[in-house]
C-alpha cells in the first residue's frame, strides 16, 4: 500500500501555467470550498509525475465522483467510515501501484489493485485522519 502521511490534507491534478515570467498552479476551488485548503495559509507542494495519457481521466473523476451511500460526518472528521461502500473514480496511481480517488473535502481513498479512470464500488476498510484505504468489491463494468 502507498504510505500517506497524516498531515496530507488535500491531492488534486493541476496543470502549471507560465505568468509574466512566473509559473502557476491554480488550486480549484473545491479544495477550499470543501476546507481541504484555505485562501490565507501557506502549503507545502509536492510535485507527482503524472502520465499525459491519464490526465483527461483525472479531470473527468473530480467531476464524476459519486457515493453509493450517504453518510453525514462532522466537517472536521473524515467523510468516510470503515465498512461504508460507495462508487468512486480513480485519478491516479501512488508510489506502490494503488489507485487513488479523492471523495469529500479533498480527502484521499487508497484504492488497491484500482488503475486511473477506473469507476469501481469500493468498501472502506481503514479510515486515518488523511486518508482512508479500501478494497473493490464490485469493478467497473467499463473494464469487464
Amino acid at each position: 500500500m502507498v504510505e500517506i502521511p497524516d498531515s496530507l490534507r488535500s491531492l488534486f491534478s493541476a496543470p502549471i501555467e507560465e505568468r509574466n515570467g512566473t509559473y502557476v498552479v491554480e488550486v480549484p476551488s473545491s479544495e477550499v470550498d470543501h476546507e481541504a485548503l484555505s485562501a490565507d495559509e501557506t502549503y507545502r507542494v509536492a510535485v507527482l509525475e503524472s502520465p499525459a495519457s491519464t490526465e483527461s481521466s483525472m479531470q473527468q473523476g473530480t467531476q464524476q465522483s459519486s457515493s453509493q451511500e450517504t453518510v453525514s460526518h462532522t466537517p472536521s472528521g473524515p467523510p468516510v467510515e470503515e465498512g461504508e461502500v460507495r462508487d468512486v473514480t480513480i485519478e491516479t496511481v501512488g508510489d506502490q501501484g494503488d489507485g487513488i480517488a479523492k471523495v469529500e473535502r479533498g480527502y484521499v481513498v487508497i484504492v488497491s489493485g484500482a488503475q486511473p479512470g477506473d469507476e469501481p464500488t469500493i468498501e472502506i476498510e481503514q479510515v486515518q485522519k488523511n486518508v482512508a484505504f479500501a478494497s473493490i468489491v464490485d469493478s467497473d463494468p467499463r473494464t469487464l
